[in-house]
């Protein structure tokens, strides 16, 4: 049961009048059990700050993103930051076009200004990426980006780096980890109410320069005169990366690009999609039809804050979506021959859950690999990277620059690779072809469960720690491992490893910012006498078979 009085208490510390009148409706309503159960949730205890920063669903309360949350975190960093590198602090501030996110981000611009650092807004409405930048070119000790990026209309979200003089080397500009998270998380606790934190006026607006000078270093990644004839259909999801992303193109010499109208302002209803994921099925719809339309050679897309990619190439009169692993080999196929052309070296990364191609790849070409934890908090902080990714389309491609995952340039480099095999006859599809040959046919077939009830996740997990499976797809399983207690020198994270005698990987984990259960599924298998189709069926066949016993022990649980 809901406690009367805290919420009152929020309601009269509430700095907003819509979330404050949001809640006294209910209040007034209380006496209905759906009224009662809606208070309950939001008063359940504070929207959890963590690696990820915070996301949650838009609505008055403690549980949820508003206001009030969002200034006791900004304070919270603010209060951190002042402890961490001086009274002089600086913080780079952003956001997307979802609701509430101008105001989430003068917000905290006016925090941190009364608590006397220098905060410094960028102008609203621009792709995550050019905040990932503005750390590193501003050396500015944290940023915030205020996004949900992919998540549902009804939610949104606050992330935040650490650069300047708050974390250097490798990690400078990348998103928290541990111990940060907990040492924010602590200050934000430490908060006694909204209306205590000072509130200032005089922070510093910024204008487009930001904006182009990430667009100067994105367009230097595809060399002068280098982009050939290519017709490319882009869409922006209905988020803020259209108008970056096609002067990015144009700059770059891609002057055939068409987007698609339905999906190229931003709109944080995202009315043409489900999920505006590209992940997500039927997403891409409008783009394949305006792509058979223009016979496009490619279709890019990226998520509504524009820190992904998605890519699908034209098979035989249609269209196939390539999954985010094909993404990273071609990427990482590129940057490694790249790299190793010019005698410099570097390290290739990617997730415990993405592919083993790239592993491949790396050691193709004199190159080191390291497998990270999810999340590009991990990824973009290896030192010595060159290029890293993960399966769910993020690609950081320029490290150097942007220790993040980053869509836009992404594209452009996509674009880059995409032109020149077609100006030597040839296509995405015949690369990914002899990377598999030469490599061996990866097959993967990802397992998501999406739950209500989110105690359904833990049970599974519980449940495949207590009994691993003995054999997948009728090959023993030789090595299992909770990755909880640490594994291969990666930090402790809450997922789950088995590995076959054939060669099969399943990796299971819980989504760190949606209600599901993952399990990453690969299989391999090795091209024999050049019959590759016979080594991608295969290889399809077994990792389906996995996918299948991996489900039936789920649901059992």
């Amino acid at each position: 049961m809901f406690d009367r009085t805290a919420v009152e208490a929020w309601i009269a510390d509430d700095p907003d009048a819509d979330t404050r009148r949001e809640l006294e409706v209910l209040l007034a309503a209380s006496e209905d059990p759906d009224a009662a159960a809606e208070l309950e949730d939001r008063f359940a205890g504070f929207l959890q700050f963590g690696t990820a920063g915070l996301r949650g669903a838009l609505g008055a309360g403690p549980n949820r993103m508003n206001r009030a949350v969002v200034i006791r975190a900004a304070a919270g960093l603010a209060a951190f930051l002042r402890e961490e590198v001086g009274e002089d602090f600086t913080v780079v501030i952003g956001c997307d076009a979802r609701y509430g996110s101008e105001q989430f981000a003068r917000d905290t611009a006016a925090v941190v200004t009364g608590a006397g650092g220098r905060a410094m807004l960028l102008p609203p409405r621009l792709p995550t990426p050019v905040l990932a930048f503005a750390v590193r070119h501003l050396k500015a000790d944290a940023g915030v980006m205020v996004t949900a990026s992919h998540n549902p209309p009804q939610d949104n979200g606050y992330k935040v780096y650490l650069g300047g003089r708050a974390v250097t080397g490798a990690g400078e500009g990348t998103q928290i980890v541990p111990p940060y998270d907990a040492r924010i998380a602590e200050h934000i606790d430490a908060v006694e109410s909204v209306a205590a934190v000072p509130l200032g006026q005089g922070w510093e607006q910024l204008g487009d320069e930001i904006r182009e000078a990430y667009l100067d270093r994105v367009v230097s990644l595809v060399p002068t005169g280098m982009a050939g004839a290519l017709t490319i259909v882009h869409t922006s999801m209905h988020g803020v990366g259209n108008a970056t992303t096609m002067e990015a193109f144009h700059r770059a010499g891609f002057h055939d690009v068409h987007v698609v109208p339905e999906q190229a302002e931003p709109d944080p209803d995202f009315p043409t999609v489900a999920f505006p994921n590209p992940e997500e099925p039927g997403a891409l719809d409008l783009a394949f039809a305006l792509a058979k339309e223009v016979h496009a050679d490619i279709i890019l897309a990226n998520d509504p804050d524009a820190d992904r990619c998605s890519v699908a190439i034209p098979i035989g009169g249609s269209w196939r979506q390539l999954t985010g692993d094909e993404v990273g080999w071609l990427l990482g196929s590129q940057a490694a021959t790249l790299a190793a052309t010019a005698g410099t070296g570097g390290v290739l990364a990617c997730s415990i859950v993405s592919s083993r191609m790239l592993e491949k790849i790396a050691g193709g070409h004199g190159l080191r690999h390291e497998y990270t934890l999810t999340g590009f908090k991990w990824i973009s902080r290896v030192d010595g990277l060159v290029f890293g990714y993960e399966e769910a389309l993020g690609y950081c491609v320029d490290p150097q620059y942007v220790r993040d995952k980053d869509g836009i340039s992404a594209s452009l480099r996509i674009a880059l690779l995409a032109s020149q095999l077609l100006s030597d006859g040839q296509t995405i599809g015949d690369l990914l072809d002899r990377l598999a040959v030469q490599h061996g046919a990866h097959a993967t077939n990802p397992l998501t469960i999406r739950v209500e009830d989110l105690s359904r996740i833990s049970r599974a997990m519980a449940a495949l720690r207590a009994t691993p499976p003995a054999e997948l797809a009728g090959s023993p399983v030789v090595e299992t491992a909770d990755l909880s207690e640490g594994w291969r020198g990666l930090p402790p994270t809450d997922a789950l490893y088995f590995l076959t005698e054939a060669g099969d990987r399943v990796i299971a984990r819980p989504s760190g910012t949606e209600p599901k259960l993952k399990c990453y599924l690969e299989s391999i298998v090795p091209v024999v006498d050049g019959d590759l189709a016979a080594a991608r069926a295969a290889a399809a066949e077994r990792v389906a078979a996995v996918r299948a016993d991996m489900a039936a022990l789920i649901d059992r649980a």
